[in-house]
């Protein structure tokens, strides 16, 4: 059997020369394929999206919605971590030498570039953020001085980063025949993605409810007014 029948029967692949594609079984929940990977990661970044415009719409007024942005930043945990998980997967599935996803290839030049800096920056950000939660605002530093660098450099290269996915994002969305075929239950594995995606939503919203009583430091009426003049 030639390896072109074993990647048609393995990753749910068309061969060369248009054999059938021919599926394996077991695969409903975790199938896909490298078109199943980059659908979770760009789903999963699509949510980071929205979620991450709210930490920053609280930013300029940070005392009047402290309690959203400790909340969001806690439910921000599941996804965050779903997508490293993605992401590293295809890192490890192709320099592992798969080959689907050497056929597929690496992400564009610049993505390799800016990667480490977006995940390095991403979990000083939540590191930092954790740090503030625990310690509270009367030992604040340098906590908080970290929190804003980190939060400053993430802004940047992940809007670059956030732009050059743009058209992975639209595709996995069900922008276009391929995306929409997937979102309808087409591509295998969309079941299993779905169930990824919302139990990570639903892990960060445990992590928050749990973490709300340790909010009451920072929510307590003039403590950044309060710091601000003594700190």
């Amino acid at each position: 059997m030639s390896d072109d029948v074993i990647l048609a029967r393995s990753e749910g692949e068309r061969a060369p020369g248009g054999a059938r594609i021919v599926r394996p079984r077991g695969t409903s929940l975790t199938g896909g394929g490298t078109d199943g990977n980059e659908q979770l990661t760009t789903i999963t970044g699509a949510i980071l999206i929205v979620l991450l415009a709210v930490i920053g719409f609280t930013i300029p007024q940070l005392r009047q919605f402290i309690w959203v942005h400790l909340f969001v930043g806690m439910l921000l945990f599941g996804p965050v971590l779903l997508k490293m998980a993605s992401t590293g997967y295809r890192f490890m599935r192709y320099y592992a030498g798969n080959i689907a996803y050497r056929q597929k290839g690496p992400p564009e030049l610049v993505l390799r570039l800016i990667g480490p800096i977006v995940m390095l920056s991403t979990v000083g950000v939540f590191a930092t953020g954790v740090a503030l939660l625990i310690v509270g605002p009367t030992h604040r530093d340098p906590w908080l001085l970290l929190h804003k660098v980190t939060f400053i450099v993430w802004v940047v290269f992940m809007s670059l980063h956030v732009l050059l996915h743009l058209p992975a994002v639209g595709r996995a969305l069900g922008i276009g025949r391929k995306g929409q075929e997937q979102l309808a239950g087409a591509s295998p594995g969309t079941l299993g993605r779905w169930i990824a995606i919302s139990g990570a939503l639903v892990a960060g919203l445990i992590l928050a409810l749990v973490l709300i009583p340790d909010f009451s430091a920072w929510t307590q009426h003039g403590v950044f007014l309060h710091h601000h003049h003594h700190g």
